[in-house]
């Protein structure tokens, strides 16, 4: 994906407005997401250390799945975004 700073999107994260999951909702979250990059590595799609570190903070912080795309997409500044989310979007280099 890209190079995101963790903890400035963590800050951001925080500041929002969204129903936090529980510990069982964050424990089924992530078995998904560890099924999900065990799918992207075979087929060779290896997530970065940066991309598995924007994942496990997302879960560190309890972001529903949903609302994790929604950041990805605005921090992408793609088109599909939610441009009301407080989320930077990050700079093209």
């Amino acid at each position: 994906m890209s190079d995101f700073d963790i903890e400035t999107i963590r800050r951001q994260v925080r500041a929002m407005d969204f129903v936090r999951g529980t510990p069982a909702e964050v424990a089924m979250w992530h078995e998904d997401m560890a099924d999900s990059r065990a799918n992207l590595v075979i087929e060779n799609m290896i997530p970065t250390p940066n991309d598995d570190a924007f994942f496990a903070m997302m879960l560190d912080e309890g972001v529903p799945p949903p609302v994790v795309s929604q950041i990805l997409l605005r921090l992408l500044d793609h088109p599909d975004a939610d441009r009301s989310l407080p989320v930077t979007p990050m700079e093209a280099h």
